[in-house]
């Protein structure tokens, strides 16, 4: 069975040898590039099953880079590696498509978590979901609106965007931490808040107002939320 391939894009030497050499140790096949243009032949011709794209690189930033990938294979998983307290740069990666990001300095342990999840995760994310439904109740996601009965009621692009997740992985529980992390572009280490459940438990109230015909968004007590069983997902 061929061994998970990760290209590691990294413009330091002694950090990407470091990476190489952890992601080897642990039974990945491993590429490697040093600045945006090479990422991007490397993600294009190398066939990776994930890339761990830096953020700032020479030749081209890890962001221009993301956007070529992104387009050319819309489904490749890739994870940022980002600087502490650089909001700006993983608010701007996830909106370009990043699955996930990790913030420098980052323990083994965390990154081959990360790695793992985004593995784990990625072979059920639907290439374009752009309309959800239960028969009763339809949510168009470009247009963020929900449509009931010939009426329409818009929603945020939160809302939209904490969907379009469930609706991605709906084969497993989200947790709340990964929303945080993916939605609303912030670290949750060490953060205290109720803002995931508040959205949701909003999102809930909007779509049970509009008419729906089954609960949209389910509760794993003491994990996290997904998409009921009873919503269609469209492409």
């Amino acid at each position: 069975m061929p061994r998970t391939r990760i290209l590691v894009v990294e413009d330091d030497a002694a950090i990407r040898r470091g990476l190489v050499d952890a992601l080897s140790f642990h039974g990945y096949e491993t590429t490697e590039a040093g600045d945006g243009m090479a990422a991007v032949g490397a993600a294009l011709e190398g066939a990776p099953d994930l890339v761990l794209l830096d953020c700032m690189l020479p030749k081209q930033s890890g962001f221009e880079a993301l956007r070529t990938i992104r387009a050319a294979r819309p489904t490749l998983p890739v994870i940022l590696l980002t600087a502490l307290g650089a909001e700006n740069d993983r608010v701007n990666g996830l909106s370009l498509g990043a699955d996930d990001y990790i913030v420098k300095p980052f323990s083994l342990r965390e990154l081959m978590a990360r790695i793992e999840a985004v593995l784990r995760r990625s072979p059920q994310r639907p290439l374009d979901v752009t309309t959800l439904t239960d028969g009763q109740v339809q949510i168009d996601l470009e247009r963020r609106v929900v449509t009931s009965n010939g009426s329409e009621t818009p929603i945020s692009e939160r809302d939209a965007n904490i969907l379009r997740h469930f609706a991605a992985n709906r084969a497993r529980v989200v947790e709340r931490d990964e929303l945080l992390r993916v939605v609303w572009g912030l670290d949750p280490r060490g953060l205290e808040t109720r803002t995931v459940d508040m959205q949701v438990a909003r999102l809930r109230e909007r779509i049970a107002a509009a008419g729906a015909a089954c609960e949209w968004i389910t509760t794993a007590r003491g994990k996290g939320y997904r998409l009921g069983t009873g919503v269609e997902v469209k492409s």
